[in-house]
């Protein structure tokens, strides 16, 4: 009765015109990822995004640096990226070791080739609704996706669970351009589920497994799960998906948003790209 909000198909038909895309430039575009550390997610995720660059003819370039490495050489190898006019657009994966501090690193990137959407300057662009911007990659893919499913955002209560920089924020302001009315709820909200259950649309980024239980979601909402955890070595999202799909629409974990991302990621390079021919 309700729909599994799959973000496999919806990405596909992006990494398809990607790719026609890329074969009538004159040059590959060129993504580049570091990588701090090794954390295992981390490994999946940059895995992932250069399997889907290259298989669309883009270029790959992934930079390892040991987890103990100094932000100075991190942000070295950022000036390097910045300047090397071979790569279009990079990413520094999070999250990072405790020693670096995030948001200096995300400001050292070139506003050019910051193809996560990270830095103030495109943050302040989107916000500015200034049209050379970079959109940050999951906000952008979960608008997509429920475009995707004809979901109408105009006039609908939407609730997003979390007010991170990287998703609640920035997905807050793309719905609210679409005339939605927004609730951003946090770790300090009281009664969570007062707000969760009046929404036609929720949104959780808590990264809490399964926080979200079907009796906290409205009947007949439209619910996506940004979460990703743990339970007995299964990997979950915020929300309970086998429950909550008995009464809502809702987006797996895997499979839902994440390849929505890396699509918009790849989107973002080869917009990079083309600004540079």
């Amino acid at each position: 009765m309700y729909t599994t909000l799959s973000g496999r198909e919806p990405a596909s038909g992006i990494i398809e015109n990607a790719k026609h895309i890329v074969k009538t430039m004159k040059r590959a575009p060129h993504l580049a990822i570091i990588l701090m550390g090794n954390d295992s997610a981390s490994e999946l995720y940059v895995r992932k995004k250069i399997q889907k660059a290259e298989s669309i003819g883009m270029l790959a370039t992934l930079f390892r640096l040991d987890g103990n490495a100094s932000e100075s050489e991190l942000l070295g190898l950022v000036k390097r990226l910045n300047m090397d006019t071979s790569i279009d657009g990079f990413i520094v994966q999070s999250p990072l070791p405790k020693h670096i501090d995030y948001p200096r690193v995300v400001e050292a990137i070139d506003p050019g080739k910051d193809v996560d959407g990270w830095t103030s300057t495109n943050m302040g662009r989107m916000f500015l609704g200034i049209s050379e911007t970079f959109m940050p990659a999951t906000p952008m893919g979960i608008i997509k996706m429920l475009d995707y499913y004809k979901v109408d955002i105009a006039g609908k209560d939407v609730t997003i669970i979390g007010r991170g920089n990287v998703v609640g924020k920035p997905l807050a302001f793309m719905l609210l351009e679409r005339s939605a009315t927004i609730t951003i709820c946090h770790s300090r909200t009281g009664n969570l589920a007062e707000h969760t259950k009046k929404a036609d649309i929720l949104i959780s980024a808590a990264g809490k497994p399964h926080l979200v239980k079907a009796d906290m979601v409205r009947e007949g909402a439209y619910v996506i799960d940004v979460g990703t955890g743990n339970i007995g070595g299964k990997t979950v999202g915020d929300v309970d998906f086998e429950n909550v799909i008995k009464k809502a629409h809702c987006s797996p974990v895997p499979g839902g948003v994440g390849p929505m991302t890396v699509a918009m990621l790849i989107s973002n390079v080869i917009e990079a790209a083309l600004r540079r021919l």
